[in-house]
């Protein structure tokens, strides 16, 4: 496997040779409940083994390896071992626990304190694969009073072999089962069971968590693009989740850049491996908040939303110092350059009408003309005695972001555009000129830093609701009262990359799509 940056992107493979009589298969590959498997392994007294294990994936071919998670007591205490072990006909260690107490008095091999053990376990290794580390203490509820605890612990334990398959795992096997822990992490299931495991996390720790889990995506797909020496399908283009709860409506998203789709680029073939790794090695991050209200009117009802807040980040995945040694720095990177979202109910029998509020007016248009004449004797024998030249001046002064609203049917589309604040045009549809690239003075260059920057210091953007608060609303016929309508939340987020102390031509625009589906009690 190609090493590209991470510390632990090596192989740890310890050769120790494990008796793979040991090995007792006890559920199918096919979509792996780990908690519950075990959850119901026999009390370690009654083993006729010494070590259990259970399938994770394997390939379709009965040649090739699977992965699998293998249970172990310890001989000379009353501890267990949990690995992750790689089977090549002997059993090659990828990843061990932490000893796990027995509780000899607990009618399950690991009562509630051992499982919320290993399951800690699990979730700190994970973001022990992250770049930047970060010593926040985790502490969870007790295990009672968490709801769908075998969906997060088959989540954070899933994520954690995604994890070490794309680290540790040789090539043969790492080829075989990346595909299908993907999908098993994208079932239903676990999608609904990452929501809480987000909310137990906090929104810090959660952070920390999907910079370590698209860190290694990113490695999976520079490691595939070397491969096949061609752009590709990503294998996994984008996280997100939603809430509603208290009149607000919440998407959080996580993308890797390298898996964003490329909607332009200047030379899709480049050579500049450094530029290339500073550009890849950055996730979006995005947050979309809006406030919604249910009024109820005499003879129709009043559905009304109005922006919160939009936040979009492009954030590293390496720290600074890998950044100026393997790519040009933490100044060239992409930044957003169009966000639009569309709002859609999905049922429409009750729908009356839609209306938006006024976009925002087109930036004011300054103006100024200086005009003036110079002149200058020259001497006799010159063709004419009096020189006269004019110069003229114009300034205009405008907003570098645009925001419009419209309506399509029942949808109401919120749409932010990014504008060269030089010439006025649509950065999302326009390339720069060769000579806009190198004028240092062009608004692109010193982007995170000069006085009238379109970004903040990190480089992204914040669309708040005081400066973007207008609303749209929905009549609603009153027969919808008291029942639950479905809301459509569709975003497509663009981010472009022109350079900005890096010397070069290349430019480029990567866009994602992403859907929600939320909920709305009108009462």
């Amino acid at each position: 496997m190609k090493k590209i940056i991470h510390m632990n992107f090596v192989s740890r493979i310890d050769k120790k040779k494990v008796d793979n009589n040991q090995a007792l298969t006890m559920a199918s590959c096919c979509n792996p409940d780990m908690f519950t498997w075990i959850q119901s392994l026999p009390p370690i007294t009654q083993w006729k083994t010494s070590s259990m294990s259970v399938c994770i994936c394997s390939s379709s071919s009965s040649s090739h390896p699977s992965l699998k998670l293998s249970v172990a007591k310890n001989p000379h205490s009353s501890t267990l071992s949990i690995s992750i072990v790689a089977d090549f006909s002997v059993f090659i260690p990828l990843w061990a626990s932490k000893p796990l107490t027995i509780n000899p008095k607990s009618s399950k091999l690991l009562d509630e304190g051992a499982i919320s053990c290993l399951m800690l376990n699990f979730i700190q290794d994970v973001l022990s694969y992250g770049s930047n580390k970060n010593n926040s203490l985790i502490r969870f509820p007790k295990l009672e009073s968490v709801s769908g605890l075998k969906g997060i612990f088959n989540l954070s334990f899933l994520t954690l072999a995604l994890l070490i398959c794309i680290y540790e795992a040789p090539v043969d096997l790492r080829s075989a089962c990346l595909n299908t822990l993907k999908n098993q992490l994208a079932c239903s299931q676990l999608r609904e069971a990452s929501k809480t495991l987000m909310r137990l996390l906090g929104s810090n720790l959660e952070e920390q968590w999907m910079r370590s889990i698209n860190l290694a995506i990113t490695n999976w797909i520079v490691e595939l693009q070397a491969t096949h020496r061609t752009l590709m399908k990503t294998p996994s283009p984008l996280f997100s989740y939603s809430i509603s709860t208290f009149g607000l409506w919440k998407v959080q998203l996580y993308c890797p850049v390298i898996a964003m789709d490329i909607e332009s680029s200047s030379n899709p073939s480049v050579d500049d491996q450094r530029l290339l790794f500073s550009l890849h090695y950055h996730q979006l991050e995005g947050v979309i908040q809006v406030n919604y209200k249910v009024i109820v009117q005499e003879k129709w009802i009043d559905v009304m939303l109005n922006i919160d807040n939009i936040r979009c980040n492009i954030i590293r995945l390496v720290n600074e110092t890998l950044m100026n040694e393997r790519g040009v720095g933490a100044d060239d990177k992409h930044f957003p350059s169009r966000v639009s979202l569309q709002v859609t109910p999905t049922l429409q029998s009750n729908i009356l009408s839609v209306s938006v509020s006024k976009s925002t007016e087109n930036p004011a248009r300054e103006i100024e003309i200086e005009k003036s004449i110079e002149t200058s004797f020259d001497p006799p024998n010159s063709f004419l005695g009096l020189k006269v030249s004019a110069g003229e001046t114009t300034t205009i002064s405008m907003k570098p972001w645009k925001f419009e609203q419209s309506v399509n049917g029942y949808s109401g589309s919120l749409n932010w555009f990014l504008h060269d604040s030089v010439d006025g045009r649509e950065v999302v549809s326009s390339k720069p000129s060769k000579l806009a690239l190198i004028n240092p003075k062009a608004w692109f260059k010193d982007r995170y830093s000069n006085l009238h920057r379109p970004f903040t210091r990190q480089g992204g953007v914040i669309f708040a609701g005081d400066e973007y608060g207008e609303k749209i609303w929905w009549k609603v016929d009153k027969s919808a009262m008291g029942k639950t309508m479905e809301w459509e939340i569709r975003g497509w987020i663009w981010l472009t990359y022109w350079p900005n102390k890096h010397r070069t031509f290349y430019n480029e625009t990567r866009r994602l799509e992403f859907r929600e589906i939320l909920h709305l009690n009108i009462s």
